[in-house]
């Protein structure tokens, strides 16, 4: 199922700020680095079924899974209407943790960080299992969180924008070629609702200095994480994305990285570019994740063995 493009005058929007109804920031504490974060949660004090933590890619925000563009794009709403709470940070870096990393974090100083900040949320915030939700550079960031996690600290990862084998080189991503990266961020324009990209100022932000040299390492950490990594994975690959290489041989491969990890889904979306949380096919990408998400929870104890 995708969205239309046609504008949705009648979007509420709360006195938050720029965010959906039910959301609300919150600051979680990364060892003495506070990280900003969105917080959504089931409506009349229901205890969450899961807490999805989702972590957005390079270059955006928290605010990538509160799109504002058209009502069914945000996850933060989505989740919570199906039970879940839903937290989304703003990375190492980035939001309320920038002035104190000017230069961001590497990938492993990132996990490092993000444990701590869960371990707070944790006992102040949110209640259930963990669930990974994660984006482009999010996704090496949850690959990292689970890599020799201690059992329990996950369910599964849901990963979408991000592969193993790179179809176009990172080091793009110092250089100001616009052109390029507008197309390798995401694809052709007519995938994402109108208002898209009037809403934007809210969601992109600067891609930190040493984020970017940790992104050009992915080749050497990639075979080192991913057969560490023991609950289920779903990866998702967007129809444009141009990032990543998605031969069926690539896509094998990757799977077959996950030497110890129970179960591993690879999907392919339709009518998507890398940025598929603010597409138009943003609610189907969500809703197969939240039904992962389900598969997670029904399997129990069971996803611990392979």
């Amino acid at each position: 199922m995708m969205l239309t493009t046609t504008a949705h005058p009648s979007r509420e929007v709360s006195a938050s700020g720029g965010l959906s109804p039910g959301v609300r920031r919150v600051t979680l504490d990364a060892a003495g680095i506070p990280l900003s974060a969105l917080l959504s949660e089931p409506a009349e004090g229901r205890p969450p079924r899961a807490t999805v933590v989702a972590l957005h890619g390079g270059g955006m925000s928290a605010g990538y899974f509160d799109g504002q563009a058209h009502p069914d794009v945000s996850l933060l709403t989505l989740g919570a209407r199906l039970g879940c709470a839903v937290l989304a940070l703003d990375r190492p870096g980035y939001g309320a943790s920038a002035p104190h990393l000017p230069t961001g974090q590497g990938l492993m100083d990132q996990a490092e960080a993000v444990r701590a900040a869960l371990a707070d949320a944790r006992a102040r915030l949110v209640s259930g299992p963990l669930f990974l939700l994660a984006h482009s550079f999010g996704g090496k960031l949850a690959l990292a969180l689970a890599a020799d996690a201690p059992p329990g600290s996950f369910l599964g990862l849901d990963i979408s924008g991000c592969g193993h084998r790179p179809a176009a080189s990172a080091a793009l991503l110092g250089h100001r070629a616009r052109t390029s990266l507008r197309r390798l961020n995401w694809g052709p324009l007519r995938l994402y609702p109108d208002g898209t990209f009037r809403e934007i100022g809210a969601v992109v932000a600067p891609m930190p200095e040493r984020e970017i040299e940790s992104a050009q390492e992915w080749d050497t950490l990639a075979p080192r994480l991913l057969p560490r990594v023991r609950v289920p994975v779903r990866f998702t690959f967007a129809e444009h994305e141009a990032w990543w290489r998605q031969s069926e041989a690539d896509l094998t491969d990757l799977a077959e990285q996950f030497s110890a990890a129970p179960r591993v889904l690879v999907d392919r979306l339709t009518g998507a570019g890398h940025n598929i949380s603010l597409g138009c096919a943003a609610r189907a990408y969500h809703l197969r994740a939240l039904a992962f998400l389900d598969e997670c929870l029904a399997a129990g104890p069971r996803s611990a063995a392979r």
